[in-house]
């Protein structure tokens, strides 16, 4: 039986956004995000709202939290002193990479430096072959000497990587135990635990990350549950990953890494429902916040999927410029582009905004907390899309003359432009900025983005919605009710999830089903072990994924395989549809291999119908009107002004138009027809376009 009254809360970089469901009703609130102690909002923020809707925090029957934190600390390199433990002769291999120029005619190409510096790379003697058998047993006399070096560093987070600990963890586990004992204090992370996978690199990048946000979100997830309990919430308190499930307080203290993405996978998920109520099966969801911009690709009701993903991308979002991790990820591409980016003119004249953002504090020059520099919101504000007495729901007052002196010194006075023309130029270039990123996801992806549905969330999205779908050729947007806080109604909606993966090669033609079984069986194990934790009882969904290729190949694809698919004839049918999906082609007479297998179990959870299309009718007389610019021919208009609470299911206007909520405003420019959907949500169509 699902808990009926819950709290979801997700810390952004600028905002903390609340949602409480309760049974009969659905409350939310924004609150500035305190970075020196995250938390501290978190915990405000439930007081008030649980005060606004008149009940006590011990009724709370579940709390459930995405963040940003893990992202956010990797990205600004601001976790723990890390050190790092592994095979000798190998410890460069995490700078090594994948020994290739991600961008190779760019002379002034720099890769991102890892976590851990090269002083703090260390070796030991140990070295198992490819099948795990031991080659050299590990040097145990040379510990001490280790730990020694550890002290002296002051290392707070240790990552223990060895030379196929995928297929015999015995080294690592015992090098752990004894540094453990040795030193107490120190959070140990070895790689056969956090990712045990074929490929050196990226197990060891996996677990250099999370012994590096190790401390801090452990010391974090604390806080936060003793804050609630001081409130009175003795409720669980579930965390969401980024492969789109929620996991319990001790998953995510062992594993932090599986926390990174975890606010926006959140969005992934609302915006999963959002197109199966709608019926489009092929969207784009768009999540745009104060600090960053997050898209991810949705076909079928489904969110792109990966186990590979790059943690902050440092040159204009080319694949291999970031930290890889894997890690079960709703795949995206997430830019340093939301309403607190900084703008400025650089050296060729050219405007550029971001990835740097003002935060929260103190946040834009509008927000008068001290910000001098101009931000996207301070272009808002001047265009006219973001009413400056109605912020926040009212809790933030806006001053305009302030971002109009920002914008107007830092890009106006130096390109020779007037305050509006500068302010449309921020805006453009973050719209560009955006939709570039879109379709470089899209097409390494091998997808494109014309002809999708554009969903729409989060504090500055729905403000810029229309114009990037413009860019990206769909013709679509949709918002979601209450969209400002998307993200945290998504947690509603996830399911206790997790994901066991292993490598193991077998050649098809060689299956053994008595392995095969038996390592599923002790995947099931694993998973059901950690899932159990938050769902003692009923029936599991499970799901199995084999990553195969032709013998001979260097990378695998993605097959799912059915509960039935477990003979070798069933298994390579399901590869070659899956080959020949993506590639267009089979290549006859070649062997096929399996080289990781992966078992995923969850709630069971079901997508909701597609809602019935409402009578259309006329929106009711506009609250009132005001200037605002249109994006894209920049001319100034006279908009309708609506509170979304004021329209109904089958309303309807024609832009241009803005419509006002507590979290957000939209844009509905000239050209455009807005309908509130049977599930409340706002359909923006282009005039002419089929809806």
């Amino acid at each position: 039986m699902q808990a009926q009254t819950r709290l979801a809360v997700d810390i952004g970089g600028t905002f903390t956004d609340l949602v409480l469901a309760l049974p009969s009703r659905t409350l939310s609130a924004k609150r500035l995000t305190t970075h020196d102690a995250p938390d501290a909002a978190v915990i405000a923020g439930t007081r008030d709202i649980l005060a606004e809707a008149g009940i006590h925090a011990s009724a709370l029957e579940l709390v459930i939290h995405g963040t940003t934190l893990a992202t956010n600390a990797l990205i600004e390199r601001k976790g723990a002193r890390t050190a790092l433990i592994t095979t000798a002769g190998f410890r460069d291999s995490l700078e090594i990479a994948y020994e290739h120029r991600f961008e190779q005619y760019d002379l002034y190409m720099e890769r991102p430096a890892p976590l851990v510096p090269r002083d703090l790379r260390l070796e030991i003697r140990e070295r198992l072959a490819a099948d795990g058998s031991v080659l050299l047993p590990l040097d145990e006399t040379t510990v001490p000497a280790l730990v020694e070096r550890l002290r002296a560093e002051r290392i707070e987070a240790l990552a223990i990587s060895f030379l196929h600990s995928y297929v015999n963890p015995a080294h690592e586990l015992r090098a752990r135990d004894l540094i453990a004992a040795a030193m107490p204090e120190v959070a140990i992370t070895i790689s056969s635990e956090v990712c045990r996978e074929i490929r050196e690199y990226e197990r060891t990048s996996t677990a250099v990350a999370n012994a590096y946000v190790l401390p801090l979100m452990e010391s974090y997830i604390a806080r936060m549950r003793d804050g609630l309990l001081g409130l009175g919430a003795a409720c669980p308190l579930l965390l969401m990953m980024s492969s789109g499930g929620i996991c319990t307080v001790e998953t995510a203290c062992r594993f932090p890494v599986r926390l990174v993405e975890s606010g926006p996978a959140g969005g992934a998920i609302l915006a999963r429902h959002v197109a199966a109520r709608g019926g489009y099966d092929r969207a784009i969801s768009f999540d745009m916040g104060g600090t960053t911009a997050k898209i991810t690709l949705i076909d079928d009701y489904t969110p792109q999927q990966s186990r590979h993903f790059e943690v902050a991308r440092a040159y204009r979002f080319a694949k291999g410029s970031g930290i890889p991790v894997r890690i079960p990820v709703i795949d995206m591409v997430e830019i340093g582009a939301g309403g607190g980016s900084i703008a400025r003119v650089d050296a060729m004249r050219r405007i550029v905004v971001g990835p740097d953002s003002s935060g929260s504090d103190p946040g834009p020059a509008c927000y008068s907390r001290g910000g001098e520099q101009p931000t996207v919101t301070d272009a808002d504000v001047v265009l006219g899309r973001v009413d400056p007495d109605g912020f926040a729901g009212g809790r933030i007052v806006l001053d305009a003359s302030r971002a109009a002196g920002a914008i107007e010194r830092a890009i106006g006075a130096p390109l020779g432009m007037n305050v509006q023309q500068a302010a449309r130029g921020i805006a453009e270039i973050v719209d560009e900025t955006m939709a570039s990123a879109a379709r470089v996801h899209a097409v390494e992806n091998g997808k494109d983005t014309g002809g999708r549905t554009l969903i729409a969330f989060g504090g500055a999205a729905p403000l810029h919605a229309v114009r990037l779908a413009q860019k990206l050729g769909m013709t679509r947007v949709v918002i979601p009710r209450d969209a400002g806080v998307g993200s945290a109604f998504g947690f509603l909606d996830a399911p206790i999830a997790y994901e066991v993966v292993r490598t193991l090669l077998l050649r098809l033609d060689q299956l053994d089903h008595g392995t095969l079984d038996t390592l599923f069986a002790e995947m099931r194990a694993e998973a059901e072990a950690v899932v159990r934790l938050g769902v003692p009882s009923g029936v599991l969904a499970e799901s199995r994924t084999a990553f195969m290729r032709y013998r001979g190949q260097g990378h695998e694809i993605a097959v799912p395989l059915s509960g039935s698919l477990l003979d070798p004839a069933a298994i390579r049918s399901a590869f070659d549809t899956t080959y020949a999906r993506l590639f267009g082609r089979v290549i006859p007479r070649l062997e096929v291999e399996a080289v990781t297998w992966t078992l995923a179990l969850s709630q069971p959870h079901a997508l909701p119908s597609v809602d019935v299309a409402p009578d259309a009718r006329p929106a009711g007389t506009p609250s009132g009107r005001r200037r605002l610019v249109d994006p894209a021919t920049g001319v100034e208009e006279q908009a309708s002004v609506y509170a979304r609470t004021s329209l109904s299911p089958g309303d309807w206007f024609a832009g241009p138009a803005v419509v006002t909520e507590e979290g957000t405003s939209t844009i509905v420019p000239t050209g455009y027809t807005a309908l509130v959907s049977a599930s409340g949500a706002l359909v923006i169509a282009m005039d002419g376009a089929a809806s």
